[in-house]
């Protein structure tokens, strides 16, 4: 009977050293190795980005910026017509919490304008990876896309003005237009373009050479959101009408904003204006980065 009791007591002293030993190995895991006493080091995951959700993209447009953008709204005479264009259509997607659209599409008696705004939340995947850097990392790709040119080179003339290399400068947006051969000359009135007070027959559009000078190439920006560029393309058809598409596209945190506008005379020989409907694009632009708070 001593003997069965020894045997009981040293298998309970064993028990609570076992649990000693339990304890101080849990108390270990919480530290690092190379700082004993110290809380462990682990990676932390990179920062969600700023924006949870997307603007509804037909609301996002007002009707003072779509009346400027597409002049044919005003022109449709049936009330309930001209409402529904004003309301635009929504692009098709399968997450509006990732990304939503806009289209609108008027006809004129001069022109037929399209628009587009695209709304994009970039969510990356990766705990190493912030969303604000999964959105550069797309927007880079977008820019390379896009194919900017180089910015004109500048040269300093005896004068000391400062003007265009004409061997850097592009003679149109990404476009090979041949100057029209029957722009007016310097000393002609300004009645000599056909309407009344000199105005082109299309506000948006003109018949004259489409070269644009080098501010009006495509370039980055540095006024609009975190990055933004302008891209400006225009058709080499040559039977038809000209359409010129301005792109304009930026990042605010982990939103990516694009805006497509475009314009297509209704006349031959007429050409879209690229100032106008650049400076057009850029102002929408502006607007939904206030909108974002970007």
């Amino acid at each position: 009977m001593q003997r069965k009791a020894y045997v009981t007591g040293v298998t309970a002293l064993l028990a609570v050293l076992l649990a000693g030993c339990t304890g101080s190995s849990g108390e270990g895991d919480t530290t690092d190795n190379s700082n004993p006493g110290r809380p462990g080091t682990a990676t932390a995951a990179a920062q969600p980005g700023k924006y949870r959700t997307l603007p509804e993209p037909c609301a996002a447009v007002g009707d003072d910026t779509l009346d400027a953008l597409l002049p044919g709204l005003a022109q449709i005479v049936d009330q309930e017509q001209r409402d529904n264009a004003y309301k635009g259509e929504a692009t098709l997607t399968y997450d509006t919490d990732r990304k939503v659209g806009c289209r609108w599409k008027v006809d004129s008696a001069d022109a037929t304008d399209h628009l587009l705004v695209d709304f994009e939340r970039v969510v990356s995947y990766d705990n190493a990876v912030s969303d604000d850097n999964q959105a550069e990392q797309l927007f880079a790709t977008r820019v390379e896309a896009a194919d900017l040119p180089e910015p004109a080179a500048v040269s300093t003339t005896a004068a000391g003005s400062v003007s265009a290399d004409p061997s850097a400068t592009p003679s149109s947006p990404k476009s090979s237009s041949p100057p029209s051969s029957s722009s007016p000359s310097p000393s002609s009135s300004p009645s000599s373009s056909g309407a009344p007070g000199g105005q082109n027959p299309s506000p948006s559009s003109s018949s004259s050479s489409s070269t644009a000078p080098s501010d009006l190439q495509p370039r980055t920006l540095d006024d609009l959101g975190d990055e933004a560029f302008v891209d400006d393309v225009l058709s080499s058809s040559g039977s038809t009408a000209k359409q010129r598409t301005v792109t304009v596209a930026f990042r605010t945190s982990n939103v990516i904003v694009t805006i497509e506008y475009e314009e297509q005379p209704a006349t031959v020989g007429v050409v879209p204006d690229s100032k106008e409907m650049q400076d057009r694009a850029r102002n929408l632009a502006a607007r939904l980065a206030d909108t974002l708070g970007g």
